[in-house]
């Protein structure tokens, strides 16, 4: 009698397998990938659609002949075929080379670098205070259904989220431009040194920081308020009261922190989206960031400029998105099934 086969191995249903993971990763890198591809194709074709030759606009109000400028055309390399400037634009990526600006006269890698802390600095403020007054205050009103507290909190999050950024903005400085509370513009105070001008800072700060945490926490509140809602009528919370733990107990140690894991994706995006800014905030308050930098590049419009912001930003947020996909397995057991 042959000796009997042996039995299938069964297949990997193992949680976390290496297998699994390695699968898990490579999708979520190709995905980025894809993603970072297509936003390089659309970075070049997208802003040469923009009305204005930039040749002309940078030589306006200025005598110049026709020849004249043919050659800064051909020194900008506009004159080449279009099929030969996106060649030139991606082989300059793959060599993280943006290209040079044709206003400031300087690479623009240089200008995202001394622009980007001003950015970081007001946007990741913002977004700090808008992630933690939505959650506290999405975290009261959902506790609070129905009541008071809750329709108070989600009118005026809802109010404030549907105000356009820039007619805030605009608001906050009428308002306060004539009582002189709060600067209007700028990051710093000229001739402001030492110790003092980490306060001066904070002081242009109010206003810029304002506008956007009235404008994003809303966000942060009814993503919480929904999820902390769904959350309530589950067994484990029912189990834990019976057990005789406080409300309070319950709130704090069950029902928030997995009522966090669907902000998570949010938080990462919103800190992706840190790096490029506020566009319109910088530019109303007049911030020395890079939103303000594309305001600018986009008026001429210098393309090396727009381009090159465009793709920082799109990569700030492919990247964070990236790491919210890996960071979200190690918050909830049930993604990696």
């Amino acid at each position: 009698m042959s000796a009997p086969s042996a039995a299938p191995a069964a297949p990997d249903r193992g949680r976390g397998s290496p297998r699994r993971i390695a699968v898990y990763l490579a999708g979520r890198l190709l995905g980025a990938a894809a993603s970072m591809a297509a936003v390089t194709v659309t970075a070049f074709f997208l802003f040469r659609v923009l009305p204005g030759d930039p040749v002309r606009t940078m030589t306006q109000g200025r005598a110049v002949t026709e020849a004249q400028l043919d050659e800064l055309r051909r020194q900008y390399g506009l004159d080449k075929p279009l099929g030969e400037q996106f060649l030139d634009y991606c082989s300059g990526l793959l060599r993280l080379d943006l290209g040079v600006s044709y206003q400031y006269r300087a690479p623009v890698t240089e200008l995202i670098a001394e622009r980007l802390w001003p950015t970081v600095l007001l946007a990741g403020t913002g977004t700090l205070l808008a992630a933690v007054l939505g959650l506290w205050l999405g975290t009261r009103a959902a506790w609070r259904r129905g009541r008071v507290v809750d329709q108070v909190n989600t009118g005026l999050a809802l109010t404030l989220w549907s105000v356009p950024t820039f007619w805030l903005g605009l608001l906050l400085i009428v308002v306060f431009a004539g009582t002189g509370g709060f600067p209007t513009g700028g990051m710093a105070t000229p001739g402001v040194r030492g110790p003092a001008a980490a306060l001066d800072v904070a002081h242009h700060m109010v206003l810029p920081v304002a506008t956007m945490v009235a404008v994003v926490y809303a966000q942060y509140l009814m993503i919480m308020r929904s999820s902390l809602l769904t959350e309530m009528g589950s067994d484990y919370l029912v189990t834990a009261r019976a057990k005789g733990l406080r409300d309070a107990l319950v709130l704090r140690r069950h029902a928030v922190p997995n009522a966090l894991l669907p902000t998570v994706t949010l938080v990462f995006l919103n800190l992706g989206q840190v790096v490029a800014g506020a566009i319109l905030v910088e530019t109303v308050f007049s911030w020395p960031g890079l939103g303000q930098l594309f305001y600018q590049g986009l008026r001429l419009p210098d393309l090396p400029l727009v381009q090159g912001l465009f793709v920082f930003f799109s990569a700030g947020v492919i990247l964070m998105n990236l790491l919210a996909d890996l960071v979200y397995p190690l918050l909830d057991p049930r993604v990696r099934v």
